[in-house]
């Protein structure tokens, strides 16, 4: 069975296609049209498809639209109630119903030779709940979807087993831990649906000294759901207006810290409290998340050390993007078919070694193909350059992973502002140390190991906190990236830094600068090179040194 799976109607537009229970591809439209997150959140926007992340899903399987047995849109509009009826302050939330009520005509349009007929709608949180349960490598387990909003709830309980699903429990709008947190990320003056990350971050730097009120108005209840509306912020911090940095002559102040840590602080006790009640009623060793929410990695964290599950498995795109992924997953499911597990994150676009080459030669820029390439960029991080790594399928969802990634020393301290500067983004926002697997355990603690996908935090050794300090944030803790076989030249060149330095860790940060996606393909990769104060390229084996460029 050949199933295409689509989201579009929020945020985040993305294609996944799998071929007989199999995930061959999957890409955000964002990485082909290079704006952030593919389009705004908003009703008018709903009708915008990922056209090039689809078409570029179908040829790298040598498949055309008319091949697909199904399509699987990851939102089900017979499903969603009036805006008004659901409390939710969106007057023009009809059009977007009215748009994906259209999608399957607006899908045949945009990929001549698709029928119409073979568009299936997926529920959003069910989208959500596949994409962490079947995508996981655990035939057998509970499963929580949390986000902003789906039709007309925000949050899924349930349980899959062999590809089926059990609902135990839904939590109708407008209670939603996903909006109160985007809600949030407004008031402090970010970009709603898209700095919620900021804020988790500017919570290290806060007391969660309003914690016990906000006990009071949000709280999970004893069916499995929770009570959560968005409050008057203005109670404890006044509205910010963002300027791009922060601190008092910026409008940031500590009312503004101590919020963001009391609201990450009450999300993660309501998150433990839904985990426990799940296992309560499935008593499974592994728990699968995803859903927008999925994405606060400190919460994840919280949940593996304090929820009576065993293992948690996050979906790496937990965000919109990754309904793609659960819908075309869910749909094959239904159809009897075994899904196998998402085995990597780099599901996106490739390059051989010799079209690499061939960018940089029509570029003109000069380039060696070392016979040790990992052992000349230990080297380079070694003596402190930063580094632009390249290199195989670009990721799926928001993590860099050492596809598409910035790298540098974690030693010199002063780093964390030098690599904040690069990318041209605000000093509170911490950097992500990438580490071999194994040396993790005795590096980081209080989280999984191994944690290949960058989506829970561990506490630094006291011991190492002088030594990587630049991948340390304010509050001891690093979101870490075991690196293993599955990437040899990664691999290679973080035990060639060991070689050299004695830390088997390096800083792993996105390949991009502030309010741009990731780069996606060897231009991009070229022109970030050319802009940034980067001092070396690696394009797959080929490497370009900023000095041998910009010396002519």
């Amino acid at each position: 069975m050949r199933v295409l799976g689509i989201n579009a109607l929020f945020h985040d537009p993305s294609a996944a296609l799998l071929v007989d229970g199999r995930l061959v591809a999957a890409a955000e439209e964002e990485r082909f049209s290079r704006r952030k997150h593919g389009k705004r959140p908003v009703p008018f926007a709903a009708w915008e498809l990922p056209e090039q992340a689809a078409r570029w899903c179908l040829e790298h399987a040598g498949l055309r639209p008319q091949d697909l047995d199904a399509v699987a849109y990851s939102f089900d509009p017979a499903l969603a109630k009036p805006a008004e009826e659901m409390g939710l302050p969106d007057p023009w939330d009809w059009l977007r119903v009215r748009y994906a009520e259209r999608a399957p005509e607006f899908l045949a349009t945009a990929l001549p030779g698709l029928s119409a007929s073979a568009v299936r709608f997926v529920p959003h949180e069910i989208a959500h709940a596949a994409s962490a349960a079947l995508a996981s490598p655990f035939p057998v387990a509970s499963v929580l979807s949390l986000d902003g909003r789906g039709e007309r709830s925000s949050h899924l309980a349930g349980r899959y087993d062999h590809g089926r699903l059990e609902v135990l429990a839904s939590q109708e709008l407008p209670h939603s831990l996903g909006l109160v947190y985007e809600s949030l990320t407004e008031h402090l003056g970010f970009l709603r649906s898209s700095d919620e990350y900021k804020v988790m971050a500017l919570a290290s730097y806060g007391e969660p000294r309003f914690l016990g009120e906000l006990r009071e108005l949000w709280y999970a209840t004893d069916d499995g759901g929770f009570v959560a509306e968005v409050p008057d912020w203005t109670r404890w911090a006044p509205r910010r207006t963002d300027d791009g940095t922060w601190g008092e002559q910026h409008g940031g102040t500590a009312a503004h810290a101590d919020l963001a840590a009391s609201v990450q602080a009450r999300l993660e006790e309501v998150l433990v409290d839904l985990a426990t009640w799940l296992h309560g009623r499935t008593g499974d060793r592994v728990l699968a998340l995803a859903g927008g929410t999925a994405l606060n990695c400190v919460a994840n964290s919280r949940i593996w050390r304090e929820s009576p599950f065993e293992e948690v498995w996050v979906q790496p795109a937990a965000g919109d993007s990754g309904t793609a992924i659960g819908a075309a997953m869910q749909l094959a499911a239904e159809a009897g078919e075994t899904v196998e597990p998402m085995g990597s994150a780099a599901l996106g676009r490739s390059w051989s070694d010799d079209e690499l080459a061939a960018t940089l030669r029509t570029a003109r820029v000069p380039f060696t193909t070392p016979a040790d390439l990992p052992g000349e960029v230990a080297q380079i991080l070694a003596d402190d350059g930063v580094v632009a790594w390249f290199d195989g399928r670009s990721e799926m969802g928001p993590r860099a992973l050492g596809h598409r990634s910035l790298l540098a020393h974690p030693g010199p301290v002063e780093n964390l502002e030098r690599l904040n500067d690069v990318k041209g983004r605000e000093q509170f926002r911490p950097v992500a140390p990438m580490v071999l697997l194994e040396h993790a355990a005795e590096i980081f603690s209080g989280g999984p190991v191994p944690s290949p996908h960058m989506l829970f935090v561990h506490d630094v050794a006291p011991a190492w906190r002088e030594r990587i300090p630049t991948v340390v944030h304010v509050d001891g803790t690093a979101r870490i990236q075991t690196v293993d076989g599955s990437t040899p030249r990664l691999q290679a060149m973080l035990r060639a830094f060991e070689g050299r330095t004695g830390l088997p860790v390096v800083v792993n940060t996105s390949l991009n600068t502030a309010g741009r996606p990731m780069v996606d393909d060897p231009r991009e990769a070229l022109e970030l090179f050319g802009s940034a104060p980067v001092d070396a390229l690696v394009l797959g084996p080929h490497l370009v040194r900023r000095a041998e460029v910009f010396a002519r």
